[in-house]
């Protein structure tokens, strides 16, 4: 399997990282992004690249990709709508539409998140536009899959892009086994976030197109 990865400087996407680094049967790892991520690894190409609402110039560097992992995201608070959409929505497509240009013929994985809004109609922006984004790439003639998750606790050296929310993940990492028993439906891992976007993009796979914290963790095995 040759994987398509995007976010891999982040918490989530160092977990997928990770995860495809670490299973046997990822054949290579691509990865777009606009600087080295922190794990390096023989199998792991990366293609620095700055504009992602444009990825026509690596057209040729995405032939045989099998799967793309996505997992771009940016806070919503303090960011318009706009500039929100654009990273959500905008920088998906762009990833999916190039992937199918170069001839691809892809499982997308889309990390999106537990209440995101598919009827795009609620008055919280971020739900409504990942709902928007999700809507959007399963429209795109591909096999898709989304993931909500809610609690993602990060794992093998993922970090969050702030203090105050990595403080908060060290606060909370040790009561992880008793949220994860008490909301199923809630809480998660970058590791199990990581095999399950690897499960998910093995052809045959029966599992439907919105994905809940509880199906990650099963389809990671843990």
């Amino acid at each position: 399997m040759n994987v398509l990865l995007l976010g891999a400087t982040g918490m989530v996407g160092h977990g997928m990282l990770h995860a495809c680094i670490a299973d046997p049967g990822v054949d290579s790892v691509t990865v777009v992004a606009r600087r080295t991520p922190a794990l390096t690894h023989p199998k792991v190409r990366v293609l620095i690249h700055q504009d992602f609402t444009d990825l026509t110039p690596l057209r040729e560097e995405l032939k045989g990709i099998d799967t793309c992992h996505y997992a771009i995201g940016t806070a919503s608070a303090g960011v318009t709508e706009a500039d929100y959409t654009r990273v959500t929505r905008d920088y998906a497509l762009a990833a999916a539409r190039a992937l199918l240009d170069a001839g691809a013929d892809p499982t997308f994985v889309y990390v999106s998140g537990r209440s995101a809004d598919s009827s795009e109609r609620t008055s919280v922006m971020w739900a409504r536009v990942k709902g928007a984004a999700e809507n959007a790439l399963r429209a795109l003639p591909m096999r898709t899959h989304i993931l909500r998750p809610g609690y993602i606790r990060p794992l093998h050296g993922a970090r969050a892009s702030s203090s105050g929310a990595q403080a908060f993940y060290t606060v909370t990492g040790p009561l992880f086994p008793l949220l994860r028993r008490m909301f199923p439906d809630w809480a998660t891992s970058t590791e199990a976030i990581g095999r399950a976007a690897i499960a998910l993009s093995r052809p045959g796979n029966t599992y439907p197109a919105i994905v809940t914290s509880r199906d990650i963790n099963r389809l990671a095995g843990m």
